[in-house]
Parts: structure tokens; C-alpha cells; sequence
């Protein structure tokens, strides 16, 4: 009597194996990891209910990236994209009558390295250039579909056969939006950002120290001289090492006296919670994430992430510090 085949179905637990690269791979589509953790959550519950019609067809992983792809194209309809200010227009005068609040839907927002990645240096590396805040800002001009495309083929590199069957095309299609995607990108100049250095670490720690003092003259040698600055929720965003100090002594003047703590990195950035002083004077109130990025030494970049309340849980950081 010959055997008869039994299908295996996987259990949650092969499937959950997959949450880090999915929450990855839903973050770029998204730029948010709030809605990339719903989008995951949705996945693997999505999968967990249809596993029964699971038969080994295409592999476990090729699925849930079809499935993930289906709801991030579901959640994308309609939206607006999601941007950093300097994709919304020019830089301004560092004087608060340029501060403007848009919706938080707006805004790109930031993720914990340990989320989406970990172990193999060289897989934390790759997933720290595909990950950065620019680079993500850069995904969200294309269309949901060359988004996918592109994610799928250049950050992840599947084969255009495995994406046309994924996404249900040609291979054709497939080959002309990537091709479409990779013109797009081109025009937004994503540069890549040198790996951190153990040099960075005295540098960060200059900084911390510098800010916390309020010294302006040490901030001066450790900020580019081209370096930006941007406030989401705010589309206020400067250009330049004299319009940011120009801020900070300005309008931004209530940052004096700051506390400021590391914490996990920020799309392969290094991260501090801000806390400002309480106004009653009785230790100091979270104020902002800053997410920084580094060049040649210098501080090149320095993003204020206002929205503390989702995002200092997200990053382990305390809801305020005392005196």
C-alpha cells in the first residue's frame, strides 16, 4: 500500500520568524512604524487564517510578502505620501513665524534599528543604508506598485520573475517599473552615508555635552557648515550652521538647559531623547527625538522629532526625567 502525502501547514511560530524583515519591508512602503506594525500584524493574521489553503505551492516567505504587499497597496490607496519638510519646499528664516503644523499623516517618522534588523553585520549594514530617513523619504515619490517593485528587486533582490509572480504581471512590467523607479530616484540625489566610525562616538559625546551646556561656540565646530535642521510636525526646515544656531538662540531659545540621552539607533542614525525643563522647575519633560546624521566628522543633519508621546515608548525612553 503506498503512502499517501500529508500537506504540513507551518506553525504561528514560523510565521512570526518573519515579522522583523516584513516590519522592514512595510516601513519602506509606509514611512511609518506604527502603520508598518499594523500592516505586519495584519499579515500574519491574514496567513494564519488561510494556512489551511496553504499548500507549499511558492515558499512560506515568497507568500507573506504577497500577502504583506496586498495590504500595504490596500492601506497606500488614496493616501497622501509621506515626506520629511524638505521635500514640501524651500528652506525658510529661522524666525518662529515660519512654523507651520501639518497633520501628522504628513510626516515621515522614525524607526528602532532593532526592528527591522539584527545580527549579521554585514545585514545590519545593508538594512541601515536601505533604512535611513532619506532614503525612505526618496521611496515615497514613487507609486505604490514601483514602490514595491523597486523594494523587492534593489533592497531585498529577488529575481523580476519572482516579483512579476508575486505582484501578478509580466516580467516585462515588472523590468519597466523598476526602470521607472530607479529615473525617480535618481532625481531625488540620495547620497550614501558613511558607516559610523569609533571616532563618532567621541564626537556624539561632544555634542551631548555641548547641548546640554548650550554652548554655541562648541556646537559651532561640531555642525557642518551646510548642516540641516527639521521639526516635524512643523514644515519649517533651515539650511546652514548659522540659521540653526540662529534658531536655537532664537525662537528654539527654550531648549537651554536641556537634558539630553542616548538611545537606540534611529534608521541607522544615532538617536537622543530630549527632555526639556519643566516649567514648574521640577525635573524636565520630554520634548523631542533628535535623530542625527553624521559626515566627515562633523554633524550634517539633525532632525527634532516633536512627537513625543508614540515615539519616546517606541524608543524605550522615559516619559520624563527628574531634577
Amino acid at each position: 500500500m503506498e503512502g499517501r502525502a500529508l500537506t504540513v501547514t507551518p506553525a504561528f511560530g514560523e510565521l512570526e520568524q518573519h515579522r522583523r524583515e516584513l516590519t522592514a519591508y512595510c516601513y519602506r512602503m509606509l514611512g511609518s512604524p506604527f502603520e508598518a506594525e499594523d500592516a505586519v500584524q495584519d499579515t500574519l493574521l491574514r496567513a494564519w487564517k488561510a494556512l489551511d489553503r496553504f499548500e507549499g505551492r511558492s515558499a512560506l516567505r515568497s507568500w507573506l510578502y504577497r500577502i504583506a504587499t496586498n495590504v500595504c497597496l490596500d492601506m497606500l490607496g488614496g493616501k497622501q505620501r509621506r515626506a520629511r519638510p524638505m521635500d514640501l519646499g524651500p528652506a525658510r528664516e529661522p524666525v518662529a513665524d515660519n512654523l507651520h503644523e501639518l497633520p501628522e499623516v504628513t510626516w515621515i517618522e522614525p524607526i528602532p534599528g532593532g526592528l527591522v534588523a539584527e545580527g549579521d553585520p554585514a545585514e545590519v549594514t545593508v538594512e541601515r543604508e536601505t533604512i535611513r530617513l532619506a532614503f525612505v523619504a526618496a521611496l515615497q515619490h514613487l507609486p505604490p506598485r514601483q514602490r514595491a517593485v523597486l523594494i523587492l528587486r534593489e533592497v531585498l533582490h529577488w529575481q523580476a520573475g519572482e516579483v512579476a509572480e508575486l505582484l501578478e504581471t509580466t516580467v516585462a512590467s515588472v523590468n519597466s517599473a523598476l526602470q521607472r523607479a530607479r529615473a525617480t530616484l535618481e532625481t531625488a540625489n540620495v547620497s550614501e552615508s558613511p558607516p559610523l566610525e569609533e571616532a563618532d562616538g567621541e564626537l556624539l559625546e561632544r555634542y551631548v555635552q555641548a547641548f546640554e551646556r548650550y554652548d554655541m561656540e562648541a556646537l559651532t565646530a561640531l555642525i557642518h557648515e551646510d548642516a540641516t535642521q527639521s521639526m516635524p510636525p512643523y514644515d519649517l526646515w533651515l539650511s546652514g550652521r548659522d540659521d540653526i544656531l540662529a534658531w536655537w538662540v532664537g525662537p528654539g531659545i527654550g531648549c537651554r538647559g536641556s537634558r539630553v540621552i542616548p538611545t537606540v539607533v534611529a534608521n541607522g542614525s544615532p538617536a537622543f531623547g530630549q527632555y526639556k525643563p519643566s516649567e514648574d522647575g521640577a525635573g524636565y519633560e520630554p520634548w523631542a527625538l533628535q535623530v542625527l546624521e553624521l559626515s566627515d566628522g562633523v554633524i550634517a543633519e539633525i532632525t527634532f522629532f516633536l512627537g513625543t508621546e508614540k515615539l519616546f515608548p517606541l524608543f524605550g525612553l522615559p516619559d520624563r526625567l527628574e531634577a
